[in-house]
């Protein structure tokens, strides 16, 4: 994350919830995990980088790439937990789309109709960070279930896993729209173990949003912070990582001890 992108989360973050992180180089605050087989893993951020629609963004609109990228990322998160709030659902696909029709309304870019739809397509062929699939399959080389447990629809999620090339590694693809609301309610993070049925203390979930560590660490979960950044310090919710971590690759290791 460069300077100016962290600076504008910091502003945005008065109205939206960002995820963020701490300096890397530790690669967990207390002893190695025991007993844990499955991880979920958040997937916007965690898995697929958000911000790889800069360049698409920067081609339509030149000049104004960053910070429409920047502010329909931080609409996007908040009018999920709004809707969330306002107890008014709506599938992350049209929550995604009306953070993206604001973020050009306010940055007075003329969003015609065919680049509103390129540019939501691009949601459904994001960029998986490069640590993902070797991450991802060392994990299933170790015996462990893995799986995605995301605020995005179906549709997007799978789209995005097979992009990426990580939809065969998956055991289960869980979408928020099973109870219809958003992270981070606690139930959502309940539904892991309902798809994938075994003891909560051998469930650990894996983001790179601090707020969705919060969240899944609220709700009883083993947490494992993926710090994609530098600089931030973690969200001050009262419940702090479990685990720290650089990279999805740094998980086999410590939860085999």
């Amino acid at each position: 994350m460069t300077t100016t992108r962290r600076e504008f989360v910091k502003v945005i973050g008065a109205v939206a919830t960002v995820g963020v992180s701490s300096p890397m180089g530790a690669s967990s605050q207390t002893p190695a995990p025991t007993g844990i087989t499955t991880l979920a893993f958040d997937a916007y951020g965690t898995l697929f980088d958000v911000y790889s629609v800069t360049a698409l963004c920067e081609e339509l609109f030149p000049g104004q790439g960053a910070p429409l990228t920047q502010l329909w990322r931080a609409k996007q998160l908040q009018y999920s937990t709004l809707r969330s709030l306002m107890g008014r659902h709506a599938t992350f696909w049209q929550v995604t789309e009306d953070g993206l029709v604001y973020a050009s309304k306010s940055l007075r870019l003329d969003l015609t109709a065919a680049k509103r739809q390129q540019l939501m397509d691009a949601y459904l062929t994001l960029t998986a960070f490069p640590d993902v699939k070797p991450g991802l399959e060392a994990l299933k080389q170790a015996g462990l279930r893995v799986a995605i447990l995301s605020n995005g629809e179906p549709k997007m999620l799978q789209a995005a896993a097979e992009s990426a090339g990580i939809d065969q590694i998956l055991d289960d693809i869980i979408s928020i729209e099973d109870i219809g609301i958003f992270k981070p309610k606690p139930e959502v993070y309940g539904l892991i173990q309902k798809h994938l049925p075994g003891e909560q203390s051998a469930i650990g979930f894996v983001s790179s949003n601090s707020w969705d560590i919060a969240g899944s660490g609220s709700a009883g979960l083993t947490t494992f912070w993926i710090q994609r950044s530098a600089t931030e310090p973690q969200e001050e919710l009262g419940f702090p990582a479990t685990h720290i971590i650089h990279a999805v690759t740094d998980l086999p290791a410590l939860v085999r001890g």
